[in-house]
């Protein structure tokens, strides 16, 4: 039985409405059940929540309502709620796996065309994971689809800095991870209460970044970047395994204590068989209100370090850029409004843009990718 137009014209704008975990249609997603409209134009409409305690169910019933009173026809609209069967969730993990069974590290096989960044300092407090966000959040800026991984599992900061205080959603053993400023973001943070410490040793590290990339839904991402915890332990050497097509971004400060080190981080590369595709220096020089210059923390050290791995990995590895010492930068990070998008035009911001725009200008490729076909 066919429905009546004014319906039609509702689920014409319910598929404008995307669920704001999965990021796709409500309607794609099977989320849009009865809709019922009167005489008057009052219509009712039943939406089913992939679980019960959907921490988005506030939004969901104001997208719908917003998009079904734009119906022509529509005077009013109600949303009634109710609840995925498991036949129903089963159905929708297997659209969102693409029909693949099991659990499966999607940025790990040959076809995809998703662009890995693993962000990694030789030492803490250079400003590894303030560079990170606001690439991520830069680089979503700029259009592309962007999903992040706090892989630093023992000093997360992630959650912090991008403001994020929603749990991820569990669709029984998927988790659909968080999304502010428009980037698919986990942490190991988003899971423990208050400020807990996590004291694991090498395998169950290993075992939470491999969670991350085979149970957490991202879905198609042109981008995926990684917060590396400092140094080359354990997490470096699993994502570099679990990653094998990743590349390292190498960040440092113009000091020549945390440049000499952050050296060792890109040199790792030689050994994971990663590529090093450029170094970014943080707190470079400040210009002051009178127009004179302070380095605080010297000058030239990302230079440095990309000479030298340009020397020592015989390739060229580029400085992607030089980030000033901000006083916006910190404040942003502690407000989680990461400073590309609540001072664009600052020092910070805008150098921060310019490196992400380098970044989005490398379109997804098939270059030395396996195709899943062969000569007939």
């Amino acid at each position: 039985m066919s429905e009546s137009p004014v319906i039609e014209r509702i689920r014409t704008r319910l598929s404008e409405v995307l669920d704001p975990e999965i990021r796709l249609p409500i309607t794609q997603l099977g989320m849009v059940g009865a809709i019922h409209v009167d005489e008057a134009g009052a219509a009712e409409i039943r939406i089913k929540l992939t679980i019960e305690g959907c921490p988005m169910r506030s939004r969901i019933i104001d997208d719908v309502t917003a998009a079904a009173v734009r119906a022509e026809g529509v005077t009013t609209a109600s949303v009634e709620l109710g609840v995925m069967t498991p036949e129903e969730r089963a159905e929708l993990k297997d659209q969102l796996r693409g029909g693949e069974s099991g659990r499966i590290n999607r940025f790990a096989q040959p076809d995809s065309l998703t662009r890995v960044y693993a962000v990694a300092s030789g030492k803490g407090g250079v400003g590894k994971s303030t560079v990170t966000v606001n690439l991520a959040c830069a680089l979503a800026a700029e259009g592309l689809k962007v999903g992040l991984i706090d892989a630093d599992i023992h000093g997360f900061s992630v959650p912090g800095l991008m403001g994020i205080t929603d749990k991820p959603t569990r669709l029984d053993e998927m988790i659909l991870p968080p999304v502010a400023h428009g980037v698919k973001t986990i942490s190991i943070g988003m899971f423990l209460d208050g400020n807990q410490a996590v004291a694991w040793r090498g395998p169950m590290l290993h075992r939470a970044v491999e969670q991350f990339l085979t149970d957490v839904h991202f879905g198609d991402l042109d981008v995926l970047l990684l917060d590396l915890p400092p140094g080359t332990g354990d997490i470096a050497i699993s994502v570099a395994q679990l990653l094998p097509g990743s590349e390292l971004l190498v960040v440092t400060t113009p000091q020549a204590a945390a440049s000499t080190i952050a050296e060792r981080a890109g040199g790792l590369s030689t050994q994971t068989e990663q590529k090093v595709t450029g170094v970014v220096e943080n707190m470079g020089p400040m210009t002051l209100p009178d127009g004179t210059t302070l380095d605080l923390f010297g000058t030239g050290g990302g230079q440095i370090v990309a000479d030298r791995l340009t020397e020592q990995l015989e390739i060229s590895v580029p400085l992607l850029g030089s980030v000033p010492l901000d006083t916006r930068l910190r404040q942003a990070g502690d407000d989680g409004a990461p400073v590309v998008l609540s001072a664009p035009d600052s020092p910070s911001g805008f150098a921060l843009r310019e490196i992400a725009s380098r970044m989005a200008r490398r379109p997804r490729s098939l270059a030395e990718r396996r195709l899943p076909f062969g000569p007939a």
